[in-house]
């Protein structure tokens, strides 16, 4: 497995850090003890972005470095790739640039959104935050209360259920109605650039309640009905069907689950690139912010806060938290940017876990496993273990990003998104994934 490049990287640089500005942070702390619907968070009378840092061209590259350019020159013809590609590799400490191809053209992403979705998620929810799922009592009325918790499972309702039990039991009850309230985020709706055929497949409806990941049109009533099994297996009678309600001002809260720390959240979803978490993430980020939980005000969030880490924000498009939609736009250039920003030490206690999700080529479990095909050529087979990257995969868009350490024994951080190739998708990430080993050296 590949040595974490934050943890093997974390003395020793001397590059200018791109850190957030303190006043944000504070800020984002405060909005999430005490969001406020509407509340402009981030306005740049407020705070002063910080510049970009710029990545000028080397003027002199090392031998290693020389080999990468000449043979990422030479290998980005290969037919399988077509003929839109934007690319670029940087050596992560000193920031120059190794080698770059249409940089900053803006093409379609695909999942390499999730980078730019998980860094808002971690700087204003904090890598910290834990998402909780209640139960409430009133009025003979048992409420499931969503509360945007993606991981979810049935025996931690069974737990939830359990103590709600035993509570009726000592106070004399012996029957109740189930609702579930859903009510943290609005009405599901497609996000611009989705199209009906992502549901319930390749996302489910987003809501802020669902169990064991479910891909169901209404993974509330799901997840609701889960739960009144549960309390039926217990002793108790459930009446009526599960609805949908909104838990009452006189309610008492009678059990509650708290998922597992938001740092480890996000570090699985880029491991399996989970769209469900991401965008479950894009609203909770929103909600934090003082902003609705809706793909236009998440997407705004995340925006503001690229821009308050430095991050150029020329020609980025993103209208979703997980990259299916087909009206997203990012430069290589500026993927690139964002893996270096979650690699700068300076960066580590909120940022780190996006380098440490990074899925490892050769990792089972991981985008990047042999499930998939992954690195598993000739070319590329020599890179299982040495690069981590998140991949990215629609029809018509596939993407690479991530790390690796070159033969100069330095770490270089890169991007390749692929548009319109008319190569079979297995041949394009086989080509991909050659680039990737090129950037390592052991495809040399």
């Amino acid at each position: 497995m590949l040595n974490s490049p934050s943890a093997d990287r974390a003395g020793g640089r001397h590059r200018r850090n791109k850190t957030i500005n303190p006043a944000l942070r504070r800020a984002a702390v405060i909005a999430v003890t005490a969001p406020v619907a509407g509340t402009i968070l981030f306005g740049t009378s407020a705070f002063a972005a910080e510049k970009t840092v710029s990545k000028t061209a080397a003027a002199t590259l090392d031998p290693a470095e020389q080999k990468i350019a000449d043979n990422l020159g030479t290998r980005i013809q290969d037919t399988r790739l077509g003929s839109t590609l934007s690319g670029v590799v940087i050596d992560a400490e000193s920031n120059k640039v190794v080698w770059g191809h249409d940089a900053t053209t803006a093409l379609m992403p695909a999942s390499n959104t999730k980078l730019a979705t998980s860094t808002a998620a971690l700087t204003v929810l904090g890598p910290d935050h834990r998402f909780t799922t209640k139960v409430v009592y009133g009025a003979g009325t048992l409420t499931l209360v969503g509360g945007g918790d993606r991981t979810l499972t049935s025996a931690d309702l069974d737990a939830m259920a359990k103590t709600v039990v035993a509570g009726l039991k000592s106070a004399g009850l012996t029957s109740v109605t189930v609702q579930v309230d859903d009510s943290l985020f609005p009405e599901p709706t497609l996000a611009t650039g989705w199209n009906d055929g992502y549901y319930p497949d390749s996302v489910a409806p987003v809501r802020a309640l669902v169990v064991d990941g479910h891909h169901v049109t209404d993974t509330s009533l799901d997840a609701g009905q889960t739960f009144a099994k549960l309390l039926a297996k217990q002793g108790v009678t459930v009446t009526g069907s599960v609805t949908h309600g909104v838990a009452g001002t006189g309610t008492v809260p009678v059990a509650q689950h708290q998922s597992g720390a938001l740092s480890a959240i996000v570090e699985h979803m880029l491991k399996v690139s989970d769209n469900d978490i991401a965008e479950t993430l894009l609203r909770t980020t929103a909600l934090a912010a003082g902003r609705p939980a809706t793909f236009e005000d998440g997407t705004a969030v995340v925006r503001q806060i690229l821009g308050q880490y430095g991050v150029s924000l020329d020609n980025f498009v993103i209208h979703d938290g997980s990259g299916l939609s087909r009206a997203n736009r990012i430069p290589a250039q500026t993927i690139a940017d964002l893996l270096d920003l979650a690699d700068d030490p300076a960066n580590s206690q909120t940022l780190k876990y996006i380098v440490d999700g990074l899925p490892v080529a050769g990792e089972a479990g991981s985008t990047l496993g042999p499930e998939w095909g992954r690195f598993d050529t000739a070319d590329s087979q020599c890179a299982v273990g040495k690069v981590s990257a998140k991949t990215g995969t629609l029809t018509g868009a596939i993407a690479l990003s991530g790390l690796t350490k070159a033969g100069d024994g330095r770490w270089k951080i890169f991007s390749f998104i692929e548009n319109n190739s008319t190569a079979d998708p297995a041949a394009t990430k086989d080509a991909l994934d050659g680039l990737a080993a090129t950037v390592n050296g052991c495809w040399a």
